[in-house]
């Protein structure tokens, strides 16, 4: 089984993407649901981000308490690698945990923001990039979660450019409204599952 990491900067449509994927029936691990859920569900995380923000990272009831780390992690950078550096090897061991339940499938995709960043891609046989030219990536995102332009730019430096990723990237797909995303797919489909045999 191909295990294949797809991924894009932000508002390029990785996961309306993954989603056709997903209609054609592969299975997919959405990277960032699942460190949402690490963050309280896994126990050596938890001791981790206890350790390093302090016991106000959660609440009584054991939930998260992301205001509380974001309010730390976003006015200092180095503890912001910190929290990653705790956070993604959990998401790897969700993932991996994740693909050894799945039986009798050519391929699965790894859906994440931070693919290459992460270096998780390197757990990947293949990656796809998904494109589209920063204008329009911005007007999706400012249209979707009301953001700002100026923090829709501040989280786009905070990923590799989209020039870097097509340099590490193996497929790229479209999505830039000039061309079908689903015929893109369905060509992609084919090749993995060739791939996989």
């Amino acid at each position: 089984m191909l295990k294949i990491g797809i991924t894009g900067n932000i508002g390029s449509g990785k996961t309306t993407v993954s989603k056709v994927f997903e209609i054609l029936g592969v299975p997919v691990f959405y990277a960032d649901d699942a460190a949402k859920k690490v963050m309280t569900h896994d126990p050596l995380l938890v001791g981790q981000l206890i350790n390093a923000f302090g016991a106000g990272s959660f609440f009584s009831d054991g939930a998260l308490n992301r205001k509380h780390i974001a309010d730390i992690v976003f006015k200092d950078e180095a503890q912001l690698q910190l929290l990653n550096s705790l956070v993604h090897p959990a998401v790897f061991r969700a993932f991996n945990q994740w693909v050894a339940n799945i039986k009798n499938v050519p391929y699965v995709l790894k859906e994440a923001a931070l693919l290459f960043e992460s270096d998780s891609y390197k757990m990947c046989d293949q990656t796809i990039l998904v494109t589209a030219p920063l204008e329009l990536r911005i007007n999706r995102v400012m249209q979707r979660d009301g953001l700002q332009r100026a923090d829709i730019l501040n989280r786009e430096n905070k990923q590799f450019t989209e020039e870097k990723k097509k340099t590490l990237a193996n497929f790229i797909i479209k999505n830039d409204d000039t061309e079908l995303v689903i015929p893109q797919v369905l060509e992609l489909h084919d090749v993995f599952r060739s791939l996989s045999h």
